[in-house]
């Protein structure tokens, strides 16, 4: 199987890596290593088996209408998901709010499948074990802006709004340790542990960054949105929990999304 055979080279790359550190080498050839190590899994992404189960529900009849999403409008309308991604977070006429990919999906199982919205919001992030409808399709509408430049309007009120909302969110420091997004996220050459973080004030690091996600987490072993990330960025930070599809995660991820105008999608990609 070809991602066994990935799993395998990665392993290796792995290896090569605890090498790396165990030898005191520099950071530039840890930095070196880890890139080998995702590179090892990237033609062979593990992501495919959420790209395809995601695609498989997309067209699925389920909730209370037995309905597929493949009337679903993410925004270049029904049924287009093709470049779809790339464009979001964007404003919605039928809704009246900015929406990200997985409140706009949340909105479409409302609406076309007869879903409640709390149906349609519960257990959005998977645990050990379980396989979540929500990780899938996200993958899947992703995939189909693989090489497409990102690409986020602001021409709306309520597209500047929230673009001004995320921009204050990422900046604010607060909570228990004083920190926020800036403290990892706001200056070159910072680093956790093997972690480069990238500098996502600046254009070029943020283009890196932003489109490789979702991505498929080695350590987990699972396909984790943009939502995910951000909610797990708030819990290390000490925040509150930062609420699924809330207005404040969307803003923030539309702050994101417009400093990395123009970088290339390539999610889901893979990382460690």
């Amino acid at each position: 199987m070809r991602t066994a055979r990935a799993i395998a080279a990665a392993a290796a790359a792995g290896l090569a890596l605890a090498a790396s550190v165990a030898t005191g080498e520099q950071k530039d050839s840890t930095a070196q290593e880890i890139e080998k190590y995702r590179a090892a899994l990237a033609e062979d992404n593990p992501a495919e088996l959420w790209e395809a189960r995601g695609e498989a529900l997309w067209k699925e009849k389920r909730g209370p209408k037995h309905v597929s999403l493949e009337a679903c409008d993410l925004g270049l309308g029904p049924g287009v998901v093709k470049g779809a991604y790339a464009a979001m977070p964007r404003y919605f006429e039928d809704t009246g709010k900015v929406e990200d990919l997985e409140s706009r999906l949340v909105t479409c199982m409302v609406a076309l499948q007869g879903f409640t919205p709390e149906q349609a919001k519960k257990n959005p992030f998977a645990g050990p074990g379980q396989k979540v409808p929500m990780d899938a399709l996200v993958a899947y509408v992703s995939s189909e802006s693989r090489g497409i430049p990102v690409h986020v309007s602001l021409a709306h009120p309520k597209e500047r709004e929230a673009y001004e909302m995320g921009k204050k969110i990422f900046f604010y420091r607060g909570a228990t340790h004083d920190f926020g997004c800036v403290t990892c996220h706001g200056a070159n050459d910072k680093r956790i542990r093997l972690q480069d973080l990238p500098n996502l004030t600046d254009p070029a690091q943020a283009r890196k960054a932003y489109t490789s996600w979702p991505a498929y987490r080695v350590s987990q072993g699972e396909v984790r949105s943009m939502q995910w990330r951000l909610n797990d960025c708030f819990r290390q930070q000490r925040f509150p929990e930062l609420e699924f599809v809330s207005p404040a995660s969307i803003a923030l991820s539309m702050y994101l999304a417009k400093t990395a105008e123009g970088g290339v999608m390539s999610a889901p990609a893979v990382k460690r």
